[in-house]
């Protein structure tokens, strides 16, 4: 027992770490059906439409709406707090928040009359000045004239529907003599909410922690050999923890919303981490929230002054100068630190539009700014990969275009390993929106939470069958996980070994645009 601790493997370790769905969702099933006496969960996407994938899970149904009917029954109080979206800008996320209370509460009602389960579709109470929200106001006017129209083209049971999932949309437009949706003209511009609730966290009998950066839904579902289509990949990590950061979570979530509304104070920080911004008093003249915890992002910055050798970096987005700067700084002041930096090849939304809008764009810019940072101040101790299928694409799989032809897989995990002395595993991507604006959660790892194993499964993860030692080694990691994606770059999709590919800098840089006057946050 002693050698296997030593080794830094714990028979009955407090940290679980769940690599994509295929890992964490049979998993929560089980959190959820060994729960005895109450759930506490906030996510920003919970569908009870998602397929059980557990043994256990599928002995009572075939969706989570059976497991939830099942667990009222047997007399689990329940709290799931889901994210409400800003119903002008984000009315598709708006109504599918609505159809999950709406399946919530069809829930309870067939568990009976002493199912004890609480909602809230909660949406960040904070809110764009007068003079941003004027300023908005033509372009926010002409998407609702959008909404008006995708409404209309639906028969009119479909169009009762969802209007009835989109109950925040009722004040903006009306149902006229003809039947058909129009756009009510309102005296003052539309009410805009730039931030919202990002976390993915829940705790089950004041015991377990589930939290990381996956939500529920079949769209979310993926396994670590990645074979379904590009746009359907989905690679993700999900912690199951005790000890106790449970309380601190638990503290969390009865108290989150609130402190974004200023009207309850946020614990400090131990291992449990959080983005919390707040709702501004006065805010005529302001875009986004005041900010309040910025936890996540002071301890990256922490650590990477810290860190000595190796920092490995997962995230959907790498968007914010703030880091850039202080990697860039690390580099410079230690000769000897690397860092391994891996992003999906192209953004979802670029993925599934007919061509690059605004945000995308400036999404693209702040992406590429950083990177630029952090490749002039590291030089050759830098990687920056992206994954993908080692096989050929169907013809209209859009997200091949970076790829050389082959699927890729969508990296949307928050992972930031320090040499093996420290982690954060959380919600938050390295961007200006996750750092400062939205609702984040995460956790503080240390070494005896078993991050060697840890870094090494989550980089072998990526490798060839029966990786080399170099590809781990601190020291020669950079220049093997280099010469491996350069190989992977010059032969079909069919041949290469992993998933390693290397980030396209320069096809991000042609859509690449700056917005004058548009916060990084916004993206």
């Amino acid at each position: 027992m002693e050698r296997l601790k030593q080794a830094g493997v714990h028979a009955e370790s407090r940290v679980r770490l769940l690599l994509t769905a295929a890992e964490a969702y049979p998993v929560l099933e089980d959190a959820f059906l060994d729960s005895r006496h109450s759930i506490h969960g906030s996510f920003r996407v919970f569908d009870l439409n998602t397929k059980l994938k557990s043994d256990r899970g599928r002995a009572i149904g075939a969706t989570w709406f059976d497991l939830i009917i099942h667990l009222l029954k047997r007399g689990v109080a329940m709290q799931i707090d889901l994210t409400d979206f800003d119903p002008c800008a984000k009315p598709e996320l708006h109504r599918m928040t609505w159809s999950s209370i709406r399946m919530f509460c069809a829930a309870r009602e067939l568990a009976g009359p002493n199912a004890n389960l609480r909602l809230r579709a909660l949406m960040h109470p904070a809110q764009s000045g007068i003079l941003p929200r004027t300023i908005f106001w033509p372009y926010v006017y002409y998407k609702l004239g959008n909404h008006a129209s995708w409404l209309n083209g639906m028969d009119e049971a479909k169009r009762l529907t969802a209007m009835r999932d989109m109950p925040g949309l009722r004040e903006y437009l009306k149902a006229g003599s003809d039947k058909k949706i129009h756009r009510k003209f309102r005296g003052a511009p539309p009410k805009l909410f730039p931030a919202t609730h990002h976390q993915k966290l829940a705790v089950f009998d004041d015991k377990k922690l589930y939290i990381g950066g996956l939500d529920l839904d079949n769209r979310r579902f993926d396994t670590p050999v990645h074979e379904r289509d590009g746009e359907m990949t989905w690679h993700d990590v999900q912690l199951m923890m005790t000890g106790p950061v449970v309380a601190e979570a638990k503290a969390h979530l009865e108290t989150f919303h609130e402190s974004c509304a200023g009207e309850k104070l946020a614990k400090p920080p131990r291992r449990l981490l959080r983005t919390i911004s707040q709702r501004r008093k006065f805010a005529t003249f302001r875009i986004g929230p005041k900010l309040y915890r910025t936890e996540i992002e002071n301890a990256h910055e922490m650590l990477i002054a810290r860190a000595q050798k190796l920092i490995y970096l997962e995230s959907q987005f790498f968007r914010s100068r703030n880091l850039a700067n202080h990697l860039a700084r690390a580099a410079r002041e230690n000769p000897n630190l690397n860092l391994i930096l891996m992003l999906p090849a192209v953004p979802e939304t670029l993925m599934m539009a007919d061509r690059p809008t605004s945000d995308v764009r400036y999404g693209e810019y702040l992406q590429v700014r950083a990177l630029d940072t952090i490749r002039e101040a590291f030089g050759s101790r830098l990687f920056i990969g992206c994954p993908a299928e080692p096989r050929l694409a169907a013809p209209d799989d859009d997200g091949a275009m970076r790829t050389g032809g082959a699927p890729l897989i969508y990296v949307h995990a928050k992972v930031s390993i320090f040499d093996e002395d420290a982690a954060l595993i959380t919600s938050a991507n390295l961007n200006g929106r996750s750092l400062h604006w939205d609702s984040e959660a995460g956790v503080y790892l240390r070494r005896n939470d078993g991050i060697p194993a840890m870094r090494r499964r989550l980089m072998r993860h990526w490798l060839p069958p029966a990786p080399e030692e170099a590809f781990f080694d601190p020291t020669r990691a950079v220049s093997a996980w280099t010469e491996l994606a350069r190989e992977n770059g010059t032969k079909a999709p069919e041949d290469r070994e992993g998933f390693v590919l290397p980030y396209d800098i320069e096809a991000a840089r042609n859509i690449a645009r700056k917005l004058p006057f548009i916060p990084e946050e916004m993206v």
